[in-house]
């Protein structure tokens, strides 16, 4: 029935039907999140943590509610985060960063310990604290960090040259090897072979070799199937059985004439290439040629240069490697070295 102004009378209990089934709706939204249980909710936290692609991903995660907010921080989430959640940019470093990656590495999450490490040890030079957290990450198995601390050793990072270790850093490189590491296989390799720390044995460090390169051909064809399309295969093929005395003295799989893409670094290598490209601590300091590393030098001449050219320099072998096989075997010419002798440069 309408009125004069033309408003129609409510129908009775319809009004009330319609509010009943606005708070069923809202109470239906509302109730089905609040009422799954926490380990739920966890478990799906940590799943999102652990596939992390960067940090706002997490981020993101924690900002949607409170109850993201709270389970976010729990030492479970924590324990279990990527790598790349810790990817923080050398520019965006803070005190507030400073204590995420050292809840973090509390809880138990490996990839926190070693990138706290890193960045520790070499830009804050606080090296008992970052040598600490790393040592905490490799008696976890932790690859990169058993590798790190083998560069260490090697190198004397943070003290003389008398402190280093050569023992120390083949045991380190080795259970990295052992691990599957490419870098400590090719360390590994090249130390039998020159008899650098360990006993000399030119067959088992070409064996090490060997390996390295048929896990580097593995990862990149898993990845990429269509990135390598160019080489000799049959050449590769026997240099990988070791059928072909001839080839064998090769150690790389570029020298096959292979395209290889550079893999991509961990957090903390990317931090330290951040962190020391527009501030190195000493001008005589060198940082280590490979884009993908960046370590410093802890003392002046820490570093070995190139042999051919004496121009760039590395901290390892691996970095040696992969700089060589990215583009420095195009670069690299052994007249710079006589003119830079000439002019009586080192």
């Amino acid at each position: 029935m309408r009125t004069r102004r033309g408003n129609s009378y409510p129908m009775v209990g319809a009004q009330t039907t319609n509010s009943r089934k606005r708070m069923k709706l809202s109470s239906a939204r509302c109730n089905f999140f609040n009422m799954l249980p926490d380990d739920i909710v966890l478990s799906i936290l940590v799943e999102l943590g652990s596939t992390a692609g960067c940090p706002a991903d997490f981020v993101a995660a924690l900002t949607t509610c409170k109850r993201f907010n709270g389970l976010g921080l729990h030492s479970l989430v924590l324990s279990k985060a990527s790598a790349e959640t810790f990817a923080v940019k050398a520019e965006s470093w803070s005190a507030c960063a400073h204590r995420f990656l050292q809840r973090c590495s509390d809880a138990g999450n490996v990839e926190a310990s070693y990138t706290l490490g890193m960045i520790q040890f070499y830009c804050f030079q606080n090296r008992r604290n970052g040598a600490a957290l790393m040592a905490k990450a490799a008696i976890r198995s932790h690859a990169p960090a058993l590798y790190s601390l083998a560069i260490i050793q090697f190198n004397g990072s943070g003290g003389s040259k008398n402190v280093k270790d050569l023992i120390g850093g083949v045991t380190l490189c080795a259970r990295a090897a052992f691990l599957g590491h490419i870098d400590s296989l090719r360390e590994l390799g090249h130390c039998l072979k020159d008899g650098y720390g360990v006993g000399k044995n030119i067959a088992e460090g070409q064996r090490f070799l060997i390996e390295a390169n048929a896990r580097e051909l593995a990862a990149i064809c898993s990845k990429h199937s269509s990135a390598i399309m160019s080489g000799d295969w049959l050449n590769l093929h026997l240099f990988l059985r070791g059928g072909n005395p001839a080839v064998t003295c090769s150690q790389l799989i570029s020298d096959f004439g292979f395209s290889l893409s550079p893999p991509r670094s961990h957090p903390s290598n990317r931090f330290l290439a951040g962190w020391f490209g527009n501030r190195i601590p000493d001008p005589a300091m060198r940082v280590c040629s490979y884009a993908g590393c960046g370590r410093p030098e802890t003392r002046i001449h820490e570093f070995r240069r190139c042999s051919v050219c004496g121009v760039v320099n590395y901290c390892s072998r691996g970095c040696q490697a992969r700089d060589w096989t990215i583009g420095h075997n195009k670069n690299c010419n052994p007249t710079v070295r006589l003119v830079n002798i000439n002019a009586g440069g080192r």
